[in-house]
């Protein structure tokens, strides 16, 4: 399974989403399916979950609470300390995007954000992009409950 290392994409390319059947231009083929590892304790996040699983898919989005019994069964050689901290998504051929990759990543998945997510991950929005995410994550700081820090340590981006 590849990791995604700096700036939340695939090791080999950065938030890159080139082309209609691979998000980061890894020559992946054809997606079948997304796994997105999501905090469940997290109120930003499950709004998240509720809003992409809302929304027509290209790309089938799967849902699975990171660091559950069942994300360590399925991706027993992620991180899954990591996997609260920061999105996870990954695809059914084993590519994994973090961060910043893995919301365009569930952008690119849908029916009707498919050229934003390809116009953000270009390398003049990109930037622009990274802030954007960064600063929704720096949101649940107000939004997280007395006893959010039982599920997560809070570091989610």
């Amino acid at each position: 399974m590849a990791w995604a290392g700096d700036g939340g994409a695939c090791s080999a390319a950065r938030a890159g989403m080139t082309g209609t059947t691979d998000p980061a231009g890894q020559g992946a083929g054809r997606v079948g399916y997304f796994t997105v590892l999501y905090d469940e304790g997290c109120p930003i996040c499950r709004a998240a979950h509720r809003w992409l699983a809302g929304r027509a898919q290209l790309v089938p989005l799967l849902f699975v609470p990171a660091g559950s019994a069942e994300a360590r069964q399925r991706f027993p050689g992620l991180d899954h300390a990591a996997t609260l901290r920061d999105l996870t998504v990954i695809t059914d051929g084993g590519l994994v995007y973090v961060s910043d990759g893995a919301w365009l990543a569930c952008l690119w998945a849908l029916a009707d954000y498919r050229g934003m997510a390809e116009r953000l991950s270009s390398p003049r929005l990109l930037p622009t992009a990274r802030r954007f995410i960064a600063a929704a994550a720096a949101v649940r700081q107000s939004t997280r409950t007395d006893d959010y820090g039982d599920v997560c340590d809070d570091q989610c981006r």
